[in-house]
């Protein structure tokens, strides 16, 4: 088996967000589906120790909607350790600006709370899941993308019944609407200022939505 193939295959399904299918990697690799499919037999052989080598922890699964690697399934108590254990620790400063962003305009997707705030959000989105805050909501109509929104688990930190009753801050963050522009800012004033201190990057209501989930801070989320 190519060994290249089987490394750009890799580094697809270490990013994706749901189960890719054969016949969608063959497009994006430009290779047909046959040999697409039994590298992928490849692999899922190989993480399982099949070839002979150590089996790793975690699996490379087919599903109905296609191919992602999970961790496996033998070591779902220590995973679940882990992820329970991470709900004690505070969230960071980014993390809560990336939340407060989905909270005061839900659902929202990756895209646009990362146009927000003008940076990378995916690594924050996966610990605000993993956390239990956030969840999916659908996929967004004209996208196409996964939709986020808080959790049942949001509110009981929060100590609220319903979003309605959060902080009136939801003026402090620009409408939903305006974050192509927003985004278009963003990558001008990164243009022009790279290297430079990374507040030349925030976006117009940026210090005001700092500020949005105090509240949540007090709550040691």
């Amino acid at each position: 088996m190519n060994e290249t193939l089987l490394q750009r295959l890799e580094a697809i399904l270490m990013v994706i967000d749901e189960p890719a299918s054969a016949q969608d990697l063959a497009q994006t690799l430009e290779i047909d589906e046959a040999t697409i499919d039994a590298a992928l037999h490849t692999l899922a052989a190989e993480y399982r120790g099949l070839d002979g080598t150590r089996a790793r922890g975690f699996e490379l699964r087919f599903t109905g909607a296609g191919w992602r690697i999970y961790s496996s399934s033998a070591f779902d108590q220590d995973v679940s350790a882990f992820l329970l254990a991470g709900k004690t620790a505070r969230l960071s400063q980014a993390a809560l600006e990336r939340l407060a962003v989905i909270a005061y305009r839900q659902p929202v997707t990756r895209a646009q709370i990362a146009a927000v705030r003008g940076v990378n959000v995916d690594g924050v989105v996966r610990t605000l899941v993993a956390r239990d805050l956030i969840t999916e909501s659908g996929n967004d109509p004209i996208s196409g993308a996964i939709a986020y929104k808080t959790t049942r688990y949001f509110m009981e930190r929060m100590g609220i019944e319903s979003l309605a009753e959060l902080p009136l801050l939801a003026p402090a963050l620009p409408p939903i609407e305006a974050l192509p522009e927003i985004d278009e800012l963003v990558n001008q004033r990164t243009a022009r200022a790279y290297g430079a201190s990374s507040a030349a990057t925030e976006t117009p209501n940026a210090s005001q939505e700092s500020h949005a989930l105090g509240a949540m801070q007090e709550k040691e989320m």
